[in-house]
């Protein structure tokens, strides 16, 4: 025999009514399992019957919210409750037998809701290289568009290339002077290379920053200082040569 197992949304209202019917037609109460979220406390009831374990979560608990026991239909479950008070710091409230938070003999109040500095650490990192990847794929998009917008095609095969933007100029290049029509094409190409470069040079800072959030804060700032330093003799050099 296969067991299926299912997992169903829960909410906080509909628990007693659940953990009755759940009572009434026979189920067996197997536990309740609390994980701790970026966005709260997720509460998993799970019973089962027959060849069926069904799982009801209950997302995102905050703190300070009231979760009413389900020790009237299932006594065995104050020791899940207990725990999940103890350990996470859920507010069950009406447990038949309560221990009053010391389930536990603890060394710290609701232990598994601390994040260690090594797992904050951990998660700021992976932010500042999920944006250092939509800044890299931003930019990239964004010179696509623009190679788009310079060098359109045709819409059907032997169809005459329509141009758009800037490009709508060579329309009326056709009847003017070749000198005129080359200074405009001159213009245009100029145009298409400027924002191809400003596009690559957003691809390398994006990967530079990614490349930054990887590294220790402290190492990371001095090469941040020492990029403005080179950037500022740079621009003194390309001014004085300008004088």
């Amino acid at each position: 025999m296969t067991l299926e197992t299912t997992f169903v949304p829960l909410t906080v209202e509909e628990l007693p009514a659940l953990a009755a019917a759940k009572k009434a037609d026979g189920w067996r109460f197997v536990q309740i399992l609390a994980v701790n979220t970026e966005e709260g406390i997720d509460l998993i009831y799970s019973f089962m019957k027959d060849n069926l374990l069904e799982n009801r979560e209950i997302k995102a608990i905050q703190k300070g919210a009231v979760v009413p026991s389900i020790t009237d239909q299932f006594l065995e479950a104050f020791v899940f409750e207990n725990e999940t008070h103890d350990l996470f710091g859920v507010n069950i409230q009406g447990i038949a037998i309560d221990f009053g938070g010391n389930f536990y003999a603890l060394a710290q109040k609701e232990p598994m809701t601390i994040i260690s500095p090594e797992q904050k650490a951990a998660r700021e990192k992976a932010k500042k290289v999920a944006a250092a990847k939509a800044a890299k794929e931003k930019a990239a998009a964004a010179a696509n568009a623009a190679y788009k917008a310079e060098h359109p095609t045709p819409k059907e095969p032997g169809e005459p290339i329509v141009p758009t933007g800037d490009d709508d100029a060579e329309l009326k290049l056709a009847g003017a002077d070749p000198e005129k029509v080359a200074r405009a094409r001159a213009a245009i190409a100029a145009k298409a290379k400027k924002a191809a470069e400003g596009a690559a040079q957003e691809q390398k800072d994006a990967a530079l920053e990614e490349k930054l959030a990887g590294m220790d804060p402290d190492k990371a700032a001095k090469v941040r200082a020492a990029m403005e330093a080179k950037a500022a003799r740079e621009a003194a050099a390309a001014e004085k040569e300008g004088e």
